[in-house]
């Protein structure tokens, strides 16, 4: 059988992943290497919230049939760090999903967040909703960036 030897591959690398996501000590908020205060936003923070408070983002107007509409959804914290997604919709459809703020503690987790935030992408978008199953070994970044993307889509008054 072919498929065998690619499942025990993918077995691998989940159990491989979630030793690596395994952490024993409390993490911070912010990316190595970054001196930034606590009471300080980011940058793509400080953008991103004044992109939410758009009259656009904040009190959309009911939807057009064609209108395309985003929104950010809030800042999520997880256990090795926060994410920001913000979701574009065409009419009910949701068209687009990108992360405007990703702050890891470390190396390890913004590497497994940068290999599961595509399949998240990419489910949410299939599924049209944010009632989506977790990718195995990023569970905390993937319950985070659901629960953004739901704020988002609350926004925007979208089911």
């Amino acid at each position: 059988m072919k498929r065998a030897p690619l499942l025990v591959l993918a077995g691998t690398v989940a159990g491989f992943v979630g030793v690596l996501t395994f952490h024993t000590r409390p993490v911070s908020a912010t990316t190595p290497g970054q001196a930034q205060p606590s009471g300080t936003p980011s940058a793509s923070s400080a953008s991103s919230a004044s992109a939410a408070a758009s009259p656009a983002a904040s009190a959309p107007a009911p939807a057009a049939a064609g209108a395309v509409r985003s929104a950010g959804g809030q800042m999520v914290q997880f256990g090795y760090g926060e994410l920001n997604v913000r979701v574009t919709v065409h009419g009910s459809h949701i068209t687009g999903i990108s992360v405007t703020d990703l702050q890891t503690a470390e190396p390890t987790s913004q590497q497994i967040s940068e290999q599961a935030i595509p399949m998240l992408r990419s489910e949410v978008l299939s599924a049209q909703s944010a009632n989506v199953n977790g990718i195995s070994g990023a569970t905390f970044t993937s319950q985070a960036y659901v629960q953004s993307v739901q704020a988002a889509l609350d926004k925007l008054h979208v089911k």
